[in-house]
């Protein structure tokens, strides 16, 4: 790669990083003024973990591998450093000569459009350009932005892989590869499609790899694709629930629906989502909900690409303050203010009820997780116990089930970790061209970084503290 500066120069133990109890500000990382200043303007001045741990590995030029939930600033660890190495390394060309520098890769549609939230926001003070590429909506737009030039392209492997074959893309002059949700990537089957994306790329280029947990497969590809990486790990599971109040219900199927309403009704909430297992059920539930007088609104992958792209943004904007969502939403939705999260349906994996709950609780504010465990859910509620190695605190409820006797009960001790996974491929109604809701309105538009901000971001430091 033919950078033209780096911020950091790497010692023998790697980029010199202060202890968390003397934290680090953005321009101590050496960021660009303009990309600092973006951030303040964002109100925010002290990096997150990840991103004090990641940023001078990337600035210098390093292959990454960054393992840390969503909901920690990840997305700001790879887009701060990218466009402060962009700007550094300069643009020589311009319009229908702008080549392509910049690839990330994102497993959905809602997470692919926050990321290029985040470029937009870091990006305001440059002359950098971007899009985002993702199926569910006309392609022409996307290949308009291609045809005029960007730097940056955030994209989804099923529509990239199909323009990439109409020869609408060309990968020949990506400068930095970031994958994102690596692990997520392989549950839904998107594996073989990111392998034959990177066999398109210069061998010669920077590679970051971010992802929660890390599969065999997953370990395997990071083998093959990085060079020499540094390794950053933040956020291990369990650690990422220690702001949430995690309670469970035992109660009978037929009752969810009444607890749900009760509990809302209760709850100081400001805004909540509902997971749910199937998209039936989700359009279900909220549909009970507006019924008893509770504005709601469902998202699931039945939805079309400019239905989820509203009800995101109502969401955002608190209306309604209730999203009633599939697990769709459970790695892909990075919103401010989320105080609760009710489990209507447990999960049948247990890491998938981590990721849902890890929706609230996030920058050093507190949050609750409500699970409703009907008798046959008690499987994966002891499921999910022994990967937290504690128990949840039963709530007895009017309209919940007395608690089950204590042979029946799940285990509550520390059991070890993970519950193997069950099945692996495209969940139904995710086919490979799934990705995420452009940024703003209009299918995938392409603009200069800094037109509207939002995305993920970094965290304020907490007054007393995942991507």
């Amino acid at each position: 790669m033919a950078f033209k500066s780096a911020s950091f120069a790497l010692g023998a133990s790697g980029p010199g990083l202060k202890t968390l109890k003397d934290r680090m500000t953005f321009p101590e990382l050496g960021l660009a003024e303009p990309i600092v200043r973006a951030v303040t303007a964002e109100g925010y001045t002290t990096p997150t973990p990840i991103q004090e741990a990641a940023i001078p590995y990337v600035l210098a030029g390093r292959d990454l591998i960054g393992c840390a939930q969503t909901g920690t600033g990840k997305t700001a660890a790879f887009a701060l450093p990218t466009l402060h190495r962009l700007t550094a390394a300069g643009n020589p060309s311009k319009g229908r000569g702008r080549r392509t520098r910049v690839l990330v890769l994102s497993p959905t549609r809602e997470l692919a459009g926050q990321i290029q939230e985040s470029f937009i926001a870091y990006g305001k003070h440059t002359a950098l350009r971007g899009t985002v590429i993702f199926g569910g909506v006309s392609q022409r737009p996307q290949v308009r932005d291609l045809e005029h030039g960007v730097d940056v392209v955030v994209a989804t492997p099923g529509r990239l892989m199909d323009l990439m074959e109409q020869g609408h893309v060309d990968l020949s002059h990506v400068e930095i590869f970031i994958l994102d949700e690596a692990d997520r990537m392989f549950d839904m089957g998107f594996l073989p499609d990111v392998k034959r994306i990177i066999a398109k790329l210069p061998r010669q280029r920077q590679t970051l790899l971010f992802s929660a947990t890390m599969p065999a497969p997953i370990e395997k590809l990071a083998n093959e694709i990085l060079t020499n990486p540094a390794h950053v790990k933040i956020a291990p599971v369990r650690e990422t629930t220690d702001l949430i109040q995690q309670s469970v219900c035992f109660v009978a199927k037929a009752n969810k629906p009444r607890l749900l309403v009760d509990l809302i009704g209760t709850q100081a909430i400001t805004r909540a989502i509902v997971f749910t297992r199937t998209k039936h059920g989700a359009d279900k539930v909220a549909k009970q909900l507006e019924q008893a007088g509770i504005r709601a609104e469902a998202m699931h992958g039945n939805k079309s690409q400019n239905n989820r792209q509203r009800t995101l943004a109502t969401f955002k904007s608190k209306r309604p303050p209730i999203l009633v969502a599939t697990d769709l939403a459970a790695r892909g939705i990075d919103v401010d203010d989320i105080s609760h999260i009710f489990n209507f349906d447990l999960p049948h994996e247990p890491e998938t009820y981590v990721h849902r709950i890890g929706r609230t609780g996030r920058a050093g504010a507190a949050g609750q997780a409500i699970a409703f465990c009907d008798r046959e859910e008690r499987k994966h509620l002891t499921a999910i116990e022994r990967l937290l190695r504690q128990p949840l605190k039963v709530d007895e409820h009017a309209f919940a089930e007395a608690a089950p006797p204590a042979e029946a009960t799940p285990s509550r001790g520390p059991r070890g970790g993970d519950a193997p996974r069950q099945g692996r491929g495209r969940s139904a109604g995710q086919p490979a061209g799934h990705g995420t809701p452009r940024p703003s309105g209009g299918p995938a538009k392409r603009r200069r970084f800094g037109k509207r901000p939002g995305g993920q971001r970094p965290h304020r430091e907490a007054s007393s503290s995942r991507t």
